[in-house]
Order: structure tokens, then C-alpha cells, then sequence
């Protein structure tokens, strides 16, 4: 819970325990004091909290005129709260306080999604990218105009309002619970924290980094950080390919970055590779012939990467292979993977 969601819950439940106290002390005084039923003595408390000038069920005692007095002045403390309430409910303050509490409980459920880390232009391309794969994702940002970007064009995005370098905020976006952590504040100092108290809080979690100064690689990799990338960098060598290579790039691209139905490159485990694949060469597999897909890399156990593998190659439990083939062959292609007949 941020601090504007302590602070209205605070006020919300100190005026809700005023006014009740308020309430009841008064309906005892005037049963006290005057000797009035229950119903007239509630009676009486309501019309002088709220001020509304009725008359008195009967004539008051020099002691209950008093105590009407006081009573009258501790009103005036609970008409401010009522107008604070007043004024959260209809300028729209409840509303924001209802949204963060329903976001915080779904994310309270969630389970191996992304922190996404700074929503800036970087940041809003992650979480694209993240959404066009059906990945679940939590945005952490302290930037009110950031925050309003994302509640007026993206208001299904789960967003958490605060800093990311606190452990804290980490902790509310689920970080024990996230399979990544995608850090992209604009300062390389903000990243490095961001890094390092994630790592300490979750050692098996993938982090990627952005870097603006070169410099700032090994300082992230030190603090835990599994990839760094510098946009900068990675924009100068695609211009430069553009020229040297413009098929070549816009080929990769095609596959990678587009939201292409026609072919996609996909990363499949052979984690639950078929008993009869499993140690034999890829010739066994015959995938090729079966959905049309095509093995294009391997990486192996000892994360080394294999390009454009040959029939020869001896397929392994630990081994991620690299496919590239259409939707339905891709389907297939797993179905033939976890298949236990021969062929």
C-alpha cells in the first residue's frame, strides 16, 4: 500500500471511528443525563451532530444544554471529515484508491510474470511486446505523468505507483514470485539498485538491464543482471546493417519484431522430449518431414550455441531448440516432440 492509499485509509477509518463514538457517547450522555429512551436519545445525538435545528424531544436540563454544547463543538471536528469524504468520493480520489486496491490483488495472484521497471518510451515497448506473447507484467513507476498515460490509454496494465529501487515496492509487485525483471529507468545509478535489490530477493529470476553509458555493463552484471543492453548501441549497428545488409535485417525483423501470423522463431524445451528421442540425432526425429519445422540452433546444456544443427546431432533433455516454422507447424512440431511412437 503507497502512501496516499495509508493516508486516505487512515482519514477514512478515523472519521468512520469518530463519528460512531461521536454517536454512541452521545445517545449514553442524553440517556445519562436527561433519562430519555434509547430512540429519543439517539434522536437527540443525530440532530445536534449534524446541526440541523430540530426540536428537542423535550425541554433540556442546565447539565443537558452543557453537554449539548460539547457535544455540538466535537461535531464540528467530524464535519471535516465528511467533508474530506465528501470531496475524495466526487473529485474522483476514491475511485483512484479502488483501482490500486483491486490491481494490488491481482498481483497478489499472479505467478511468473515480468517487472517491468521505468514505463518510459523503452519501457512502454516491453510491455507491448510482452503483451502481444500473452505474458503477465507489472509496471513500476513513480512518474505522475507516466502513471496518467497509463490509466487513460493502457487502464488494464497493472501498475504499481513508487520506486523501484525500494525493496518494499519490489516485494508488492511480487518479485519472489516473477520469472524476469526488465529494468529501464533513465539512469544507469537507479538501474544498478534496481538490480541488486531484486537479485537479493530473488536469485533464480532472469533480470535484464538497460545501460546508457557503456561503462555501466560491468557494474550491472556485478549487481546480478543476466543481459545488459544499450538502445544506443543496438540502434547504430541496425542503421549500419540497413546498409550493408537491408534484406538481411528486414528478414529478421519480419520474423522477430513483427506481429507476423505467417511464421514466427520460437524457443522449445526438450525438457519433455519423448523417451525415444531422447539421446538419439535428430535424424531419428524426423520433424522436418513430419510438421515442416525447422530446427534452426540448439543451445546445450553448457548454454553454447549450435547453428543450423546437422542431422548428426545428439538431442539432449538440457538442449533449447530453436524453431522457426509457421503457427500450426510450430504445434505440430511439439506434438511430434513429446510423441513416444516410433516413426
Amino acid at each position: 500500500m503507497n502512501k496516499f492509499q495509508e493516508q486516505s485509509s487512515r482519514t477514512i477509518r478515523s472519521g468512520i471511528v469518530l463519528l460512531i463514538t461521536m454517536v454512541i457517547g452521545g445517545a449514553i450522555g442524553y440517556r445519562l443525563i436527561e433519562g430519555l429512551n434509547w430512540i429519543d436519545s439517539f434522536y437527540m445525538t443525530v440532530i445536534t451532530v449534524s446541526t440541523v435545528g430540530f426540536r428537542e424531544v423535550q425541554p433540556l436540563s442546565d447539565f443537558g444544554k452543557l453537554f449539548t454544547t460539547v457535544l455540538i463543538f466535537f461535531s464540528l471536528g467530524s464535519i471535516a471529515y465528511i467533508g474530506y469524504l465528501a470531496r475524495f468520493i466526487f473529485d474522483g480520489d476514491f475511485l483512484k484508491y479502488y483501482r490500486a486496491y483491486r490491481v494490488e490483488k491481482r498481483i497478489d495472484r499472479l505467478y511468473n510474470h515480468v517487472i517491468v521497471c521505468g514505463y518510459g518510451r523503452n519501457g512502454e515497448q516491453v510491455g507491448k511486446e510482452l503483451a502481444s506473447h500473452n505474458t503477465p507484467f507489472v509496471v513500476i513507476d513513480n512518474r505522475e505523468n507516466v502513471l496518467s498515460r497509463i490509466s487513460r490509454h493502457n487502464p488494464d496494465i497493472m501498475y504499481i505507483n513508487g520506486d523501484a529501487t525500494h525493496e518494499d515496492v519490489l516485494i508488492r509487485a511480487g518479485v519472489q514470485r516473477a520469472k524476469a525483471l526488465i529494468a529501464t529507468t533513465p539512469s544507469d545509478a537507479d538501474n544498478v539498485f534496481v538490480v541488486l535489490t531484486a537479485r537479493s530477493l530473488n536469485s533464480k529470476m532472469k533480470i535484464i538491464s538497460r545501460a546508457i553509458d557503456s561503462h555501466s555493463d560491468e557494474k550491472l552484471k556485478r549487481a546480478g543482471a543476466d543481459n545488459v543492453i544499450m538502445p544506443e548501441l543496438i540502434g547504430g549497428q541496425r542503421m549500419a546493417k540497413l546498409v550493408a545488409q537491408p534484406d538481411v535485417v528486414e528478414f529478421v525483423e519480419y520474423v522477430l519484431l513483427q506481429d507476423s501470423v505467417e511464421v514466427s522463431l520460437e524457443e522449445i524445451s526438450c525438457r519433455d522430449i519423448a523417451d525415444n528421442y531422447r539421446g538419439r540425432p535428430i535424424s531419428h526425429f524426423k520433424q522436418r518431414e513430419i510438421s515442416g519445422a525447422n530446427i534452426v540452433g540448439i543451445k546445450d546444456r553448457n548454454g553454447h550455441y549450435v547453428f543450423n544443427p546437422g542431422s548428426e546431432y545428439i538431442l539432449e533433455e538440457e538442449d533449447q531448440l530453436f524453431v522457426l516454422g509457421a503457427p500450426e507447424q510450430l504445434n505440430m512440431f511439439r506434438k511430434v516432440l513429446e510423441e513416444t511412437n516410433e516413426f
